[in-house]
């Protein structure tokens, strides 16, 4: 009897799971030395490292269910961002109405699982361009910073897996730039598409305009190279299946609470800006709150939503804002939520001559019953990849007409403004169940260099409530400038002779745009995100009058606070946010050890 898709995304798998607790009844103490709010990708981090100290006794706290092993979470063609919305892994959260995208709203997905968005996301491993980091560093004051002094976190977490296969070895990465001794597994893919030739090809084909690059992960990102994601052996490689592992997760100072929705952090009894005290209840709503304290420090790793919606849920924040919803302000902190930014991504569609696209695989149920028992039998075939076959950044052009009126926005020359990412398969606004009919390549581009800035603000003061969502999508010239470029490279790059005979045209809405004014209305009504939220609750120098945390990750004017996740960049890296925010963590873990050496 074949199974359905939809049955199989339903299925578990028998894991093995360390201490990690259903319910606060079964919590063997409620005072610790550290808390970790958020067992997401950075919060696993921390609680790991921290515990490698025995002295430390560590509690995470999760509001999503463990990671038990449910096969959207482990198989990579399975990634749960193909499903729809909503579905049980993920926040569900959306936008406000954006005016760049003609009053569209665009759905978030973040990770509402063990493993945080690390467990639903499309497993991307890119850490951007090394000039992103040196800005960072400038930013603060803080030179640990810089893409130099953080290769030694980018080693501890990542765990390159060299390929087997000599064809899919040759000349599609650079051993220099990666480790085999971290914690997350990175990997190429393993299977040969069809496009991959044309690829490449077309690199020479266009060597100014669209060059090949052996390893973006090199610090300098520009140019195409061949895909890296967090796989390992044909399993999806998140912070729960890395930095939670069994063999961690049995440490007596680790523990692990899923199902807790924290809704406050509160001061200590002295009242003296001291956070000590963290309150959460179910995730259901029901039954008691539920206090546990934290002797050292509570780390807030929520994400770049999570983190600023429960610092003003405390009293932390902008005094206006938070008085308008009666809560009481603890701390003013007026940066809180602000200087959001996030990577707009349009998923642009080419009919293609051929059948050998993915669409087959997830439209013909036997098909697809064919590629999950491959899958199930060895960890092989098109289910153990992701979805895309190559990534490409760019640059505008130095004469691009924008930068008579605006600064270039980039931190540096290796700096890129766009992103590609080239699919054989129908991918519109980063979700692809396939359409009824036909055959189709994809290209999903994105402005990696945002000038746009938005906000995150509470709906109310109640902490079950989801925030409003405001990332400003193409709010600026240069937004729509770059996503416009963008398309008309890629439109320019498919009708080179690579691709003769192989992709008919352009397919869907995108069809009918040819002139800059279609283009830009194409791009408002079909863009949507990458899930790139940052800066929501950033980092600066210790003297700024701007900003929500030190170079040390601790919350500016208080005590007992960390923050640690994607929330603390100053603005988003040129890079799909997962690797930056696990180095950013992995250093993290080493300031909060030596702080308390």
């Amino acid at each position: 009897m074949l199974l359905s898709i939809s049955s199989l995304l339903a299925l578990l798998l028998p894991t093995v799971l360390g201490a990690i607790y259903e319910s606060a009844s079964e919590l063997p103490s409620h005072n610790f030395d550290f808390i970790v709010v958020g067992g997401g990708t950075a919060g696993n981090v921390i609680a790991n490292r921290l515990t490698e100290n025995p002295r430390f006794s560590v509690l995470v706290l999760e509001a999503g269910p463990s990671y038990v092993g449910t096969l959207a979470l482990i198989v990579p063609g399975l990634e749960t961002n193909n499903l729809p919305l909503p579905n049980p892994h993920n926040w569900n959260f959306s936008t406000v109405p954006q005016a760049g995208l003609n009053g569209h709203t665009v759905n978030y997905i973040r990770g509402f699982i063990l493993g945080g968005s690390s467990a639903v996301n499309a497993m991307y491993y890119t850490r951007g361009p090394a000039d992103d980091f040196d800005k960072y560093a400038n930013l603060t004051g803080d030179q640990g910073w810089s893409w130099n002094n953080l290769q030694t976190y980018i080693q501890k977490n990542e765990r390159w897996l060299e390929p087997t296969d000599p064809l899919t070895a040759k000349d599609r990465f650079d051993s220099r730039f990666h480790s085999s001794t971290g914690m997350n597994f990175v990997s190429l893919n393993k299977l040969v598409h069809t496009t991959d030739s044309r690829m490449i090809q077309t690199t020479k084909d266009f060597p100014e305009d669209f060059p090949f690059n052996l390893d973006y992960n090199s610090g300098n990102p520009l140019g195409v190279g061949w895909l890296q994601a967090t796989i390992g052996n044909g399993v999806r490689s998140s912070s729960a299946t890395s930095y939670l592992a069994p063999e961690y997760t049995a440490r007596k100072n680790l523990h692990v609470l899923v199902h807790a929705h924290v809704t406050r952090i509160r001061e200590g009894i002295s009242r003296s800006k001291r956070f000590s005290t963290v309150e959460f209840m179910s995730q259901s709503g029901d039954g008691p709150t539920v206090r546990v304290t934290a002797s050292k420090e509570i780390v807030l790793s929520a994400g770049a939503f999570g983190t600023p919606q429960l610092l003003m849920l405390s009293g932390i924040g902008d005094t206006q804002e938070l008085r308008a919803l009666g809560i009481d302000t603890v701390h003013h902190l007026p940066s809180v939520g602000k200087n959001m930014s996030d990577h707009p991504k349009l998923g642009s569609l080419w009919s293609v001559n051929s059948t050998l696209t993915d669409e087959e695989f997830f439209r013909n149920e036997t098909l697809f019953q064919e590629v999950y028992e491959q899958w199930n039998r060895s960890r092989s075939g098109l289910l153990a990849d992701a979805g895309a076959t190559h990534l490409g950044f760019f640059r505008l052009p130095t004469n691009s007409s924008i930068f008579s009126s605006v600064e270039d926005p980039a931190s540096g020359p290796t700096a890129p403004h766009t992103e590609m990412v080239f699919m054989v398969i129908a991918t519109l606004d980063g979700v692809r169940p396939p359409l009824a009919s036909g055959n189709f390549f994809s290209i999903g581009t994105a402005v990696v260099s945002p000038t746009s800035r938005g906000w995150l603000r509470l709906k109310s003061a109640n902490p079950f409530d989801p925030p409003l969502i405001n990332p400003a999508f193409l709010d600026t010239g240069f937004d729509v400038f770059a996503m416009r470029s963008a398309v008309k490279l890629a439109k320019r790059i498919l009708a080179s002779p690579a691709w003769a005979g192989w992709i008919i045209g352009p397919a869907g809405a995108l069809a009918d745009a040819n002139t800059d004014e279609e283009l830009d209305e194409y791009a408002r009504n079909n863009t949507g995100t990458t899930c790139h939220a940052v800066g929501t609750a950033a980092m600066s120098a210790v003297d700024a009058s701007f900003g929500v945390v030190n170079p040390d990750l601790r919350v500016k004017g208080v005590d007992g606070l960390r923050i640690v996740d994607a929330s603390i960049f100053p603005f988003v890296p040129g890079a799909h946010t997962q690797a930056p925010t696990y180095i950013i963590a992995e250093r993290a873990a080493d300031m909060i050890k030596e702080f308390w050496a």
